[in-house]
């Protein structure tokens, strides 16, 4: 759902000048929370890439059928896990624009027609998994439309206000909240993701605005789909406690605003290291960030990366696919779009000649084989002194054999730098020029603006 801006910015406001970020040298040696999550997460997910599909605007149909065209494309282009957003039906009633939000469900057992039926839904399913790809598909928990027949059957499973009538969150005025104290909804909501986890061989879900949702609820969910087969959560939230038991991944907001603030002006670079400063204080080891330039809210309400990160778009995306832990490509990144997609009419995409891809491969290529960048229990950032470090962001993962060592430039002015640390010696290939370079203790050299590097070293004990 669109994020309420207004609380988003007061937070990092207050969260950027607190206490939080006062702990600058914690985490670069490890996890110092002392809690672990008890999440179990599949094996697959370590070295793990999600793309976002917006399939109403992915084809001129607007199709599962016509979808499924791109999978090998998708394959190739090296990500694991498919995200679908909302795939249910639609409520009409106070709905915005022509086509609605995928957000307002108005049956949370049945497909979208616009998308094609359930059977269609299910050959999807099926192709994903023959291309050696997982599917998950966005789950809308919190809220329901206006007319969904539950709002009849059962008016007890929602909220009502003094005079007795349902109750909109916020400015969502298409949709109507759900109540959590009632023991009902909650296996009316269990049964239901239960049901489309056993019988549609889906991977796991989305959840949207899980922090809304009581975690205790999620707990109970993980327990009950992880019985069935060991599942894949992922919450639109960034509460720490939420690993604790039921999520294998959470959003980094905090970071992705981060971004946002220093390609604007109005953060420095060193706000990178002392955010995951604060991420290892705070978070349960092991658990899963996930890292985006953009999604669909991002890209729909507050502009595309090139708007938002200007000359920095792809330096920026370089740092999100190589600090912990999950990197995020939204619909269209991979081909450059440079434009907002509408959220309640039809959009369609123009893929043009798909430019960035092998920028995104490379990315998601050392992401796949590199130990040092694995999910949860790899590499922490090891941040290093360059001497401007208000522009420059260096650091380097390690774990076991495999070194990663990442330079960005975050500012549009040319940076000279020296770097002097033991954990710059060894012989590194450079991920997008593939040349070959040899480092001591000491390395001085000068980056353009927004120029970033990333080098990979194998060291063979």
């Amino acid at each position: 759902m669109k994020r309420i801006q207004l609380i988003q910015i007061l937070f990092l406001m207050i969260f950027s000048g607190s206490f939080l970020y006062q702990c600058t040298a914690l985490g670069e040696a490890g996890y110092k929370n002392p809690v672990s999550s008890q999440v179990q997460h599949p094996a697959w997910t370590r070295n793990a890439v999600i793309y976002e599909v917006n399939i109403r605007q992915y084809t001129p149909e607007g199709t599962f059928r016509a979808f499924e065209s791109h999978l090998p494309r998708l394959k190739e282009l090296g990500v694991d896990v498919l995200w679908l957003m909302p795939v249910n039906p639609i409520g009409v009633k106070n709905r915005k624009g022509v086509l609605g939000s995928y957000y307002s469900v108005r049956d949370y057992m049945s497909i979208n027609p616009e998308f094609g039926t359930m059977d269609d839904f299910k050959h999807l399913v099926e192709q994903v998994h023959q291309q050696g790809m997982k599917i998950i598909i966005d789950w809308v928990p919190n809220h329901s439309s206006w007319d969904n027949p539950l709002t009849v059957s059962h008016p007890e499973y929602y909220l009502h206000d003094s005079l007795g009538g349902f109750v909109s969150p916020f400015d969502w005025t298409d949709v109507i909240r759900f109540d959590y104290s009632n023991p009902a909804l909650r296996k009316y909501m269990t049964d239901a993701m239960k049901w489309w986890y056993t019988e549609t061989g889906i991977d796991g879900f989305r959840c949207d605005v899980a922090h809304m949702v009581p975690v205790d609820f999620w707990n109970d969910l993980r327990a009950s789909l992880d019985s069935v087969r060991p599942v894949f959560l992922v919450a639109e939230a960034d509460q720490p406690f939420l690993h604790e038991k039921a999520f294998d991944v959470t959003y980094d907001w905090k970071f992705h605003h981060i971004m946002n603030s220093i390609a604007s002006g109005k953060m420095d670079a060193t706000m990178v290291r002392k955010h995951f400063a604060w991420v290892d204080s705070a978070y349960p080891g092991d658990s899963y960030l996930m890292q985006f330039t953009s999604n669909h809210d991002e890209n729909s309400w507050n502009g595309t990366e090139y708007e938002r990160l200007g000359d920095g778009a792809r330096c920026f995306a370089v740092l999100a696919a190589t600090i912990p832990d999950v990197p995020l490509i939204y619909t269209g990144q991979e081909a450059g779009l440079n434009k907002r997609l509408k959220f309640f009419e039809k959009d369609t995409v123009n893929w043009g000649t798909y430019s960035l891809t092998s920028f995104y491969q490379k990315l998601i290529g050392l992401k796949k084989r590199s130990n040092a960048l694995r999910s949860g229990d790899g590499g922490r950032p090891v941040f290093l002194s360059t001497g401007c470090d208000s522009a420059v962001v260096a650091f380097v993962r390690k774990k076991a054999d495999n070194k990663v060592l990442v330079l960005c430039n975050l500012s549009p002015l040319p940076q000279a730098i020296t770097i002097k640390d033991a954990l710059l010696a060894g012989e590194y290939t450079e991920l997008f020029s593939g040349n070959t370079l040899k480092l001591k203790r000491k390395w001085s050299l000068s980056l353009k603006p927004w120029e970033y590097l990333v080098f990979e070293s194998n060291e063979k004990k």
